[in-house]
């Protein structure tokens, strides 16, 4: 049986299956891409580069069997995106399975050196550049400030609502880029509900817990819940600081949930929205 790697491997795979969107987009953009045989359905950039590439299912049921008919050299999965099934079931075939797992944007930013790493020599090392140096400057930025950022409630999903602790890579999105995540300690009631086992990660809140939390801005990402105009008309209502003056905005999920190539884009633009406001 093959390892289930926490690093890349040394060798320089030649066919590689990618369950994670991000890092699919991840080794397109490094140079890559003639590397990958096979995505998920959820792997949508580059958009037309993937037309042609087979599928072999979501992120959370991503078959086996059809990855194992691509005879791939190397498998990268993320442990919050992916299932333990899925890997177990490629390691039980004799497959390199590679199981990322950043929760800093740092993380994320070392992992695609990691993953441009993978092609030696064929890769574009200006874009992990650019990437590197941008979180070097935002975290000199943290460093520097004197005052603290606006309170920033960002949840990922609704019915219930559910948001990000500070174990996560939303988490730190939030903060690198100037604000406090205004559900990084909950206490009291939506603590509660966390310990009975609805995930310490990303605990459900209620709109009174909603309120109690105070957030001066409200970010709404369209992934992996799609937030929209209507969930910004019902959060107007709630008695928070951010419905109060207008601070509550629809943003591109993949800012605070894609680790790669676009992170530094997502700190650039989420840094100026929070100036802004």
């Amino acid at each position: 049986m093959s390892p289930i790697l926490a690093e890349p491997p040394a060798a320089h795979p030649r066919r590689i299956v990618s369950l994670v969107p991000s890092l699919t987009e991840s080794l397109f953009v490094l140079g890559l891409g003639e590397r990958v045989v096979g995505v998920t359905d959820w792997c949508v950039h580059p958009a037309g580069a993937l037309a042609a590439l087979p599928r072999v299912g979501g992120t959370k049921d991503a078959d086996p069997e059809r990855i194992a008919t691509l005879a791939p050299d190397l498998v990268i999965a993320n442990r919050e995106e992916n299932t333990r099934r899925v890997v177990d079931a490629l390691d039980a075939r004799g497959f390199d399975v590679w199981v990322t797992y950043p929760r800093s944007v740092r993380e994320g930013a070392e992992l695609l050196a990691k993953v441009a790493a993978l092609g030696g020599d064929e890769v574009r090392d200006d874009v992990v550049r650019g990437v590197l140096a941008a979180v070097e400057d935002a975290e000199s930025a943290r460093a520097a400030r004197s005052e603290p950022g606006p309170r920033v409630f960002c949840p990922i999903w609704r019915d219930p609502w559910m948001a990000p602790s500070r174990d996560t890579y939303v988490h730190d999105v939030i903060e690198i880029c100037g604000g406090r995540n205004a559900t990084a300690d909950l206490t009291g009631d939506a603590a509660r509900r966390r310990r009975r086992g609805t995930g310490e990660r990303y605990p459900k809140l209620e709109r009174d817990e909603i309120e109690a939390l105070a957030p001066d801005v409200i970010w709404l990402p369209d992934e992996p819940y799609a937030f929209g105009a209507l969930d910004v008309r019902e959060l107007s209502d709630f008695d928070v600081p951010a419905a109060r003056s207008g601070r509550i905005h629809l943003i591109d999920g993949t800012w605070v949930s894609w680790y790669g190539p676009r992170i530094r884009s997502a700190i650039e633009t989420l840094s100026e929205l929070l100036k802004r406001d």
